[in-house]
């Protein structure tokens, strides 16, 4: 009778309750492509309030609402840390990644000298502290767009399409920098496939942050406006 009561007792053991409040926020399957659309459209345009807003305090506070909606979603989603690429990453594909970032990068300075440019092209910046804050960026950026966008895109597209809804959606971000808009372009394409294939975003964001630090380095502040885009790089 005792183990009859304990296996009765065990079966019906309170779930806790931030289990309790993620099941009660998910979406029935019938509706899941619906609640997959609303979280990619209100994430994206809560970014571009964040972008194109006119005055500074807006823009930082659209910044942190995007930045929290997405982390949201995120977790009312309930994914696997793997399909996040929040998993430990391959040392096969780190290294490809770091790879051929390195490449990219080596081959822009090289190429940025012998056409006469100077290196570093802004004495000034950016400068140490600014370096370190870019990398924290550049990380939170990789997530957003990778264990975010594409992960949500692939769901709605496939795998294959999502590289580039993907990788188009994150150079649209960077409107009107036409420097950052085109490298953006090319990257984000890298970075999503790469994600595609192996799953981790911390060697992308390591990637993400070096290739943004070495256009920052060879480009020319005149046209870059201290890497600003939307309404700031208007106004630089």
């Amino acid at each position: 009778m005792a183990i009859t009561s304990k296996i009765i007792a065990d079966s019906v053991a309170p779930v806790s309750a931030p289990n309790l409040w993620l099941r009660a926020l998910e979406v029935p399957f019938a509706y899941r492509r619906y609640f997959t659309w609303f979280q990619v459209i209100v994430a994206y345009v809560f970014i571009e309030r964040a972008l194109w807003s006119s005055r500074l305090v807006f823009r930082n506070t659209w910044g942190v609402i995007a930045v929290i909606t997405v982390f949201v979603f995120a977790v009312v989603d309930r994914p696997s840390l793997r399909r996040m690429g929040l998993s430990l990453p391959t040392s096969f594909g780190s290294g490809l990644v770091l790879a051929v970032s390195l490449a990219a990068a080596l081959f822009l300075v090289f190429a940025v000298r012998w056409a006469g440019g100077q290196i570093p092209a802004n004495p000034t910046w950016p400068n140490l502290h600014a370096t370190w804050e870019y990398l924290a960026w550049a990380l939170i950026q990789e997530f957003m767009l990778q264990s975010f966008f594409f992960t949500r895109c692939e769901e709605l597209f496939g795998s294959s399409a999502a590289v580039w809804i993907a990788a188009t959606l994150f150079a649209a971000a960077h409107v009107p920098s036409p420097i950052l808009t085109t490298f953006t372009l090319v990257g984000g394409l890298f970075f999503c496939e790469m994600f595609r294939r192996y799953r981790s975003i911390y060697a992308i964001g390591i990637v993400h942050a070096v290739l943004g630090l070495t256009v920052a380095v060879t480009m020319p502040d005149s046209v870059l406006h201290s890497m600003r885009v939307g309404i700031g790089y208007l106004r630089y």
